[in-house]
């Protein structure tokens, strides 16, 4: 793994939950968030993008339930936590804190992403090099590949670039080639996630069912994290797990896409401030259950 990351936990106020709600594009039937600039309004990296006013009848009561449910969470001292939800069938989704947090090894989902975009700007396929450090970088979480494919997108220029399009307004890459201290917001996570598993993105299909079997494979001992919302299922996910020289504290995260009870959610969750790793994975599992239990409890919009 990278460098060590930290899980930052606060406790839960009023005010700290964001409803997003999708929009369809018209006479597409894709379903979309205001949250995805369009090719003429690029999103600044820093920017938060903007968010669609939420539907009283489902978003509001997303956003209440899920701050509810984050409130039971039991933070560690001196820790913080965030986390996302959306829905891809309703279109729904929510977002618990607004902090940034340290990407950790879940920036290599981002870096595989602007990969991928770039090859299809290009009009060409991945090499067959590009193809085994994807692999070793999704699924293993190996870092000297991770390295690898940073410098082939143009290191943090290049992510930063992707990301204006996929509308990740609050990601900025990690500076001095540190890929792993790359800035995000469970937010941006969640708009990223979208990008892969729904048909509102800036990939094409290829690419997108490209990272999903990837992130459907990551090996066994990394298959914790969001997956802990649903049990006896097969996530899609990537966890990064990173402990800060600095102060000795951990940065945790998961981010994915889970099913409960025959539907699918995309999930995101972010931490700091663990003084274990193991105490972070209990934090970032703990918020996973609490966030989809508390957001699939309030109404969804009607279909």
């Amino acid at each position: 793994m990278v460098a060590p990351a930290v899980v930052a936990v606060a406790a839960v106020t009023a005010g700290g939950t964001v409803c997003v709600r999708a929009r369809a594009h018209p006479g597409t039937g894709a379903v979309s968030s205001a949250a995805t600039p369009s090719a003429s309004s690029p999103v600044t990296a820093g920017e938060e993008a903007p968010m669609e006013p939420a539907t009283p009848s489902s978003a509001v009561a997303r956003k209440a339930s899920l701050s509810r449910a984050m409130a039971s969470v039991a933070v560690p001292s001196g820790a913080r936590v965030s986390a996302a939800v959306f829905d891809p069938h309703s279109g729904d989704g929510a977002v618990y804190g607004r902090d940034a947090f340290d990407t950790a090894s879940i920036v290599k989902v981002d870096v595989l992403a602007a990969l991928l975009l770039q090859v299809q700007d290009a009009g060409r396929h991945l090499t067959d090099a590009e193809k085994a450090y994807a692999t070793k970088m999704i699924e293993n979480s190996d870092n000297a590949s991770t390295t690898a494919l940073w410098h082939t997108i143009g290191r943090a220029e290049g992510l930063d670039a992707a990301n204006r399009r996929f509308g990740l307004g609050s990601t900025s890459g990690g500076a001095d080639g540190l890929w792993g201290l790359t800035r995000t917001t469970a937010a941006d996570q969640l708009r990223l996630l979208r990008q892969v598993f729904t048909a509102d993105s800036r990939l094409s299909a290829a690419s997108r069912a490209y990272v999903r079997g990837l992130m459907e494979s990551v090996e066994p001992d990394q298959r914790w994290g969001v997956s802990a919302a649903a049990p006896g299922s097969s996530p899609a996910l990537k966890n990064g797990w990173l402990p800060r020289s600095t102060t000795g504290l951990w940065d945790v995260n998961s981010i994915g896409r889970v099913r409960v009870d025959g539907a699918d959610y995309l999930v995101a969750v972010l931490s700091e401030g663990t003084v274990s790793k193991a105490s972070g994975i209990s934090l970032v599992e703990a918020a996973a259950k609490a966030a989809v239990s508390g957001f699939t409890a309030a109404p969804a919009s009607a279909s």
